[in-house]
Parts: C-alpha cells; structure tokens; sequence
C-alpha cells in the first residue's frame, strides 16, 4: 500500500492511526474517527480497528518489553514498529492464530519498506510468537509497572495514594475499557424514563448506586444513531464527571461560570441540574478554544438549554464579558489526565513527571483567577481528572493557605461513597469511574 492511498482493512486503519499518534502527536480518539470516516469499513471491521489501537496503546509498554526480547526496535523506522506493536497485542493478548496476525504485519511492510524489513518482522514476531512474553519483574512495583504498562513514576503516585494493598487493581484497572456512562438529561427527562427508552433501543442498561441520573450501557452502538440521545434525553458523560455536577449543586436563579468550559460537558449538566432544582441557571462558560465552545453550543441545543453563553477568552486574561462575581464557579481545571488513561492511553507514553509540577502551578493561577470571581457566600469547585498529590490535595492545601476567607464544604451524604476527607475522589477501580479529585470550597460571607 503506497503512503497516499487510503487504509484497506481495519489493520491498516489501526497502523495508520497509531502512526498520527506517534507522529504528529494526534488524540487517539479523533486520529481514530478520521481514519474510520475515511476507510468505509463495516461494522464488524470498525470494531475491530478499534480493539487493536486502544489495545495496543493501553498495553503498549508491556508489548514493547516483549518485542524488545527479540529486536532493537529503536533501530527500526516508525512504520516497522507500528506493525510490530499491534502484531503484538493480536498476539499476546488477543490470541490471534500466529499466522493471521504475522502475516498481515509482514505484508504491510514489504509493501512499503521491501522483503528485507519484511523479513526482520517475521522472524521477530516468529520468535515472539513461540517464545511469549519474557518473565515479569519480581519487585512488586516493577512487577505491577510491566504488567499494566505504567510508567514507575505513574505507579508510585498510585500507590502514593492508595497505598500497596490496592495498587495491582488500581493499575489493571487503568489499561482496561472505560464503562459508556449516560447522563440522563433530567430537565427533560427521569432515568427510569430514559432507561426503559434506551433498552427499547437495544442497550443493556445498569443504575448507578451513586448517582440517579447515571446510566451505565452495554450494546448501545454508536450514541448519536439513538433516537433518545438525538431527542435531547440524555448526553454522554462519565460518572465521575457526572459527580462533580453533583457535588457543585447549583441551584435555580444561580449565576454559574464554567471557567474551562472546554466541549461543554459540564456546562450542560449544571444547566440541566438548576433547572430541576426549579428554574434555569444564567451560565457563561469560558474557553480559549472558540471551536469548542461551538460544539458545546449545538449540545446546548440539542439539550433544549437556553441560558448558556459562551465566551471565548482565557480566564487568567480577566476578559471584561464576564461578570464580577458569580453564586458559583466551576474550575475543571487542566491536568495530568492521569485519571482518564482508560479513555487516552496514547498519554502514557507522553507524560512525565515533570509535566505535573508544570501543570500544577497552571492550575494554581487558574484558581486564583476563578476566586475573584467567586461571590462572597458564593462556591467555588475545583476539579481535576487525576490522581497526582500536587494536583490534588497539595494545590487544595496550598489555595486554602493562600485564601482563609474560603472553606471545605464536604460532599453532601448521597455523595458518601466518594467523600475523602472532605474532597470527592473517584477511582476507575473502586467506582467504574474515571478518577476525579474535586472539592466544593465556600467563600465567606463579608463580615463573617
């Protein structure tokens, strides 16, 4: 196949799609729906792209350790490794006959390198086809970073947090598939509504005992084909993003900035929450990314929402369309993402510890620009999808040293199951979430 012409099978488009992630820094998610687009597989195929690039990122450096047994892949170029790693994971983890999956890896690279690279992919995967995987570490991090293709670093903020005892599931549980959670629109709707009209369409539906309006679906296809998602009913959005619209809780009349407002997913929900608390909330929600306030716009729409309004300015500019203050402030601030690995494997391989310090101290001017605006007796929730200490509970404790006119407000009871000393922290492991820290934090009243 030449480098112009269009994937063929769901192998090529996988290859292909690993390559823009290496090569260009692409988002797995969006390299993987252009490819798809472009490619006219069936639905069956379609699955099966997809399988082999989430597979092969989440277990990337599980794969590479076994490849590396056998090959200097560094000596390599690029597209040799890419056949190689997803040869790889059909072989290893997927069980593929040794046949199908060398086969076809073997025949991509003669067709773009020629019958010597094609012969050194052979004999590579040959050898790991007979031989497996080499043994695992016998230091239990080490052990744990192999297994689960963690990086150490990212294994000993886990266990920083959790401690060892729950540290193996805390890491299978990261390179594993993340649950499709519904949101159930409930300014329009009730989850028993929504959930008996989502099984009527085909999908297995499960209640989460966390929080009402969370659905968790099996079989439910491609979200947008669902007659009750195009109606407005509901909209996907992880529990634990769920959760922290609960936990902020706004209430009917409340003037709302979403200060990161990013696609809208929170935005919506606080609207959709106001309203069923017994009127509409006024929200201005903030982005630099003027495209991405345009697709929160049509998901307003699509939700039935009216009293959104979106301002495209980064929020440490102090843009004047803003107001002066707000009843509440939601902060989703930007971060590690160590809690979405499930969702965005493709960020193991980029992050590094590092990358918390820099994003910390992001997140610390992103707070004191969004306290500002925090009304006195008003909230403030800042939330973050990881599990780091710098971004979590040390960056709490730090804005709390800086600011004792704000206080913790714990998570109300029905929140119970993720309170932790009172922030919410949610866990892939222990919730079927991806893993939030958030905090509600209330701002003292003038001569309080």
């Amino acid at each position: 196949m030449s480098q112009s012409a269009p994937p063929r099978s769901a192998r090529d488009v996988a290859r292909a799609v690993i390559a823009r992630v290496d090569r260009g820094g692409a988002y797995a998610t969006l390299a993987l729906d252009g490819e798809l687009a472009r490619a006219g597989l069936d639905e069956r195929d379609r699955r099966l792209a997809t399988e082999l690039v989430y597979g092969a990122l989440r277990h990337r450096l599980r794969l590479e350790r076994a490849l590396t047994a056998h090959a200097d892949l560094g000596r390599a170029p690029p597209p040799v490794r890419h056949a190689l790693l997803l040869a790889a994971y059909q072989l290893l983890l997927m069980r593929v006959p040794a046949h199908a999956a060398v086969d076809d890896a073997v025949g991509a690279v003669r067709a773009r390198h020629g019958a010597k690279l094609a012969g050194f992919v052979n004999a590579v995967l040959r050898k790991l086809a007979a031989a497996g995987e080499p043994p695992l570490p016998t230091e239990p991090r080490a052990r744990i970073a192999a297994l689960h293709s963690l990086p150490p670093w990212i294994v000993d903020e886990l266990a920083g947090q959790l401690g060892d005892d729950e540290l193996d599931e805390a890491a299978a549980a990261l390179a594993t598939p993340p649950t499709l959670w519904a949101r159930v629109n409930v300014a329009r709707a009730t989850p028993d509504d929504v959930a008996a009209r989502l099984t009527a369409e085909g999908a297995t539906v499960e209640r989460s005992p966390i929080h009402a309006a969370a659905l968790a679906l099996r079989g439910a296809g491609d979200p947008a084909a669902s007659a009750s998602f195009q109606a407005g009913l509901w909209t996907v959005q992880d529990l634990g993003a769920q959760l922290v619209g609960a936990l902020a809780a706004p209430a009917a009349g409340d003037r709302i900035l979403d200060a990161c407002a990013g696609l809208g997913g929170k935005t919506t929900h606080l609207a959709e929450l106001a309203v069923a608390a017994g009127g509409p909330a006024t929200i201005d929600a903030i982005d630099r990314a003027v495209a991405k306030l345009g697709l929160l716009e049509r998901t307003a729409r699509r939700l039935g929402l009216a009293t959104i309004r979106t301002v495209a300015a980064e929020l440490g500019a102090d843009p004047p369309a803003l107001a002066a203050a707000y009843d509440l402030v939601v902060l989703d601030a930007p971060c590690s993402g160590l809690g979405v690995l499930r969702r965005h494997p493709e960020a193991k391989a980029r992050l590094v510890a590092a990358d918390v310090t820099a994003l910390a101290r992001i997140q610390a001017g992103l707070l004191e620009a969004a306290a500002v605006r925090v009304a006195a007796g008003g909230v403030l929730v800042y939330a973050v999808c990881t599990f780091t200490r710098a971004e979590g509970p040390e960056q709490l404790a730090a804005f709390l040293g800086r600011h004792p006119d704000f206080t913790i407000e714990a998570p109300p009871p029905a929140l119970a199951a993720v309170a932790d000393g009172g922030a919410m922290r949610t866990w892939p492991h222990r919730h079927g979430a991806d893993g939030f820290f958030a905090v509600r934090l209330r701002r003292a009243k003038i001569g309080s």
